[in-house]
C-alpha cells in the first residue's frame, strides 16, 4: 500500500496509571511496513513495576517507530505512527489501550506497594543503543542459542525467553548458546548471564580498562531497580518504624502443612498460604496495623479489608503481589491465589493493578538462609512481618530438652499508628498460632 494515501495516526505511549511517568522500550513487535489491527500487542515496555505489553488503537500500516529499544519514553511521547486510508476507521468500542487507562484511572490511586515510583519527575535521558553483536555461532532465532553438537545429532537448545534476559547478555557480550542454564526446561535465567559476567565474559573494553587499574564500576538506576531505591528510601524518611521480634517452635505447624497437602494433595498448602492465614487473623485482632498514615490529613486510615502483600522473587528482581481480600478466602484459596499470582510474577505475566493496593505484606526471608532481619515497611503501609528459616534447635517442652524446628519472627511497624503493646499483642498472637496452629479454629 502506498503510504501517500494513508492519513498518519501518531499513537502516543499511554498513562500506564498508578504514577508512572515513564516507560523503556523493551522489544518492538511490529517493523515498518507491517500491517496492524485495532488492539494488535506491538511493543513491550518495562515501567518500574513490571513489564507490560501495549496494543495499539489504529489499524493501518506500521510507519514509524519512534524509539529504539533500551529507550526510554515519558508519558505523551510518540510512541508508533500508523498510517490509515481515509474509509479505514477505529473498532467501535473502546480499545484495549482505552481500557486499561480506564481500568486504571478508576482505581485506588495507591502507589506500587513496595516498588511504588511516587510523583517522581521522568528521566528523558535516551538510552545508547546496546551493540548488536554478531550471531554466535550455532546460534538460531533472536533469543535461541544451539550449542554446536556432533554430526548427526539433535543440538541442546539454551532458550532465552525474557527479552530483558537477552539485553543483558548483549550488553555483556555474553554469549547465551554457550551457557548452561540452571533453569528447568533449558531456560537461560538472568542469574545465568549475571555469572557468566562474573566469570569476566565482559566485553573487551570493560576488560581494558581493568587492566588499566579503573577499579570502580558504576550502574545506573533504571527501572525497578531504581524504583525499589526511592521507595525504601521514602519508607525510611517519613515512617519512624520500630522492630520487634521472637522465636517460635514451628514444629507444630509444619505437622499441620504435612496432614493438609497429604489431606489435599491438588492444592498448593504450603507454609506462606498458613502464614497469611494466620497474619490475616491477627490483622482482625489488632486493626491498628491494618491502616495507613495520611500525612495531608492528619489521619490514621483503617482498612476494613485486609490485602496482603508477599515478596515473590523473580528475574526482574523482588516483587510484592497483592493477595486481594484474604480476610474472605480460605486457607485453600489463599493457596491457590497465592500459587497463581507467583507464577505469574515469575513468568513476567504479572500486570500491575496485582502489585497495588496492599494493606500489609509478608516477607519470608528464610527462603535465602537467614535468621533473622529488620524489614523496612512498604510504605504507605503500617506493618511487615519478616519470617526467617527453620532450623533444629534445642527447645524446652514441658521442663525437658528437646530438638524442635525453631524461626525467628520479626515485626516492623509504623510507631505512629501503634505503641509496642499492640505490636507485640499481635505478634505474640502469630507467634502463639505458629505454635498451636489449633488456636486459629477460635477465629475461623
Amino acid at each position: 500500500m502506498s503510504t501517500g494515501t494513508l492519513e498518519a495516526q501518531v499513537f502516543l505511549l499511554p498513562d500506564l496509571g498508578e504514577g508512572l511517568t515513564e516507560a523503556e522500550i523493551v522489544e518492538w513487535k511490529v517493523a515498518v511496513g507491517d500491517a496492524v489491527e485495532v488492539d494488535d500487542i506491538v511493543v513491550e515496555v518495562e515501567t518500574a513495576k513490571a513489564a507490560v505489553e501495549v496494543p495499539v488503537p489504529y489499524a493501518g500500516t506500521v510507519l514509524r517507530l519512534h524509539a529504539d529499544a533500551g529507550t526510554a519514553l515519558a508519558v505523551g511521547q510518540p510512541l508508533i505512527s500508523v498510517g490509515t486510508t481515509p474509509t479505514e476507521t477505529r473498532a467501535e468500542g473502546p480499545t484495549a489501550a482505552e481500557r486499561y487507562r480506564a481500568e486504571e484511572q478508576a482505581g485506588s490511586g495507591n502507589v506500587l506497594i513496595g516498588y511504588g515510583t511516587g510523583h517522581a519527575p521522568p528521566s528523558r535521558r535516551r538510552r545508547r543503543p546496546a551493540p548488536t553483536p554478531p550471531p554466535a555461532r550455532g546460534e538460531a532465532v533472536e533469543g535461541v542459542g544451539s550449542v554446536p553438537s556432533p554430526e548427526g545429532s539433535r543440538p541442546e537448545v539454551a532458550l532465552v525467553i525474557s527479552p530483558l534476559v537477552r539485553r543483558l547478555a548483549r550488553d555483556h557480550d555474553v554469549d547465551v548458546a554457550h551457557l548452561a542454564p540452571r533453569g528447568t526446561g533449558g531456560v537461560v535465567r538472568r542469574q545465568d548471564v549475571e555469572q557468566a559476567i562474573a566469570r569476566d565474559e565482559t566485553p573487551a573494553a570493560t576488560r581494558a580498562d581493568a587492566v588499566a587499574g579503573v577499579a570502580e564500576e558504576r550502574i545506573p538506576l533504571r527501572g525497578l531497580r531504581r524504583a525499589v531505591a526511592s521507595k525504601l528510601a521514602r519508607s525510611r524518611t517519613e515512617i519512624p518504624d520500630a522492630t520487634t521480634w521472637v522465636d517460635v517452635d514451628a514444629t507444630a505447624l509444619l505437622d499441620a502443612k504435612n496432614v493438609l497437602r497429604a489431606a489435599h494433595p491438588d492444592r498448593r498448602i504450603g507454609l506462606l498460604p498458613l502464614l497469611a492465614r494466620i497474619c490475616v487473623a491477627g490483622l482482625r485482632r489488632y486493626p491498628e496495623l491494618n491502616s495507613t498514615v495520611d500525612t495531608e490529613r492528619e489521619e490514621i486510615v483503617r482498612f476494613a479489608h485486609v490485602n496482603v502483600g508477599f515478596a515473590a522473587q523473580t528475574e526482574r528482581g523482588l516483587m510484592v503481589p497483592v493477595l486481594r481480600d484474604a480476610h474472605t478466602l480460605t486457607t485453600a484459596q489463599i493457596a491457590a491465589e497465592l500459587g497463581r499470582l507467583t507464577d505469574l510474577a515469575r513468568s513476567g505475566g504479572l500486570p500491575p493493578e496485582a502489585l497495588t493496593g496492599g494493606t500489609f505484606t509478608l516477607n519470608n526471608y528464610g527462603v535465602f538462609g537467614v535468621d533473622g532481619s529488620t524489614p523496612i515497611i512498604n510504605h504507605p503501609e503500617a506493618a511487615l512481618l519478616g519470617v526467617g528459616r527453620i532450623v533444629d534447635k534445642p527447645w524446652i517442652v514441658d521442663g525437658e530438652l528437646a530438638v524442635r524446628k525453631v524461626t525467628q519472627l520479626s515485626l516492623s511497624f509504623d510507631h505512629r499508628v501503634c505503641d509496642g503493646g499492640v505490636a507485640g499483642g499481635f505478634l505474640r498472637y502469630v507467634a502463639d498460632c505458629v505454635e498451636r496452629p489449633a488456636t486459629l479454629l477460635a477465629d475461623m
